[in-house]
């Protein structure tokens, strides 16, 4: 899996996010990637604005999907994997957690709406968690904002809605590559 070492490198790869889906088909979701994670990342900014980790981890939290077309499972580790090198520790670990979010918020809270999409890749990750695994995941320190960020993701698929430019975004991932430990 590539890794991404520098901003440049990161912009590229968001930047191709233009017109790449979660699924090849393009059977999933209502926006593109970079729409996607644009929109996330904009309800992040709104919600915890002084996170800019937590909205970095939003921006690139589906990058996943791009690297390795097909692996809903996989998506997340894959995304995180590749920013950790930039981005740090935990950013990747809020990216590798927002489905280990999903499965737990499936689990606790039975109204949840999923969109059509994460609704059917919910079971190939794994389904509602289940006693232990909720136990587990309450006490990881990142838990709260793992779900923030599912919140957002879940939130972040309207079509049409302006979710501004990726460029916008540059000096924010900057700064946080800059602290990244």
């Amino acid at each position: 899996m590539p890794q991404v070492s520098s901003v440049e490198e990161l912009m590229t790869l968001l930047r191709s996010c233009r017109g790449a889906w979660d699924t090849p088909d393009r059977s999933g979701d209502p926006v593109d990637l970079h729409d996607h994670g644009l929109q996330t990342a904009r309800l992040l900014r709104e919600t915890h604005p002084e996170d800019t980790e937590l909205q970095v981890a939003g921006l690139v939290h589906d990058i996943g999907h791009l690297l390795r077309p097909g692996d809903d499972a996989g998506h997340a580790r894959h995304a995180a994997d590749a920013v950790r090198p930039l981005l740090g520790e935990r950013v990747a670990r809020l990216v590798e957690l927002h489905v280990p979010a999903k499965r737990y918020l499936a689990a606790t809270v039975a109204e949840r709406t999923l969109s059509p999409r994460s609704a059917l890749t919910l079971r190939t990750q794994g389904g509602a968690m289940t006693a232990a695994e909720m136990e587990h995941f309450r006490g990881d320190p990142l838990a709260q904002s793992a779900i923030a960020l599912r919140e957002a993701d879940d939130a972040g698929k309207v079509v049409g809605l302006d979710p501004g430019t990726m460029e916008d975004w540059r000096p924010v991932i900057a700064a946080v590559a800059r602290t990244a430990v």
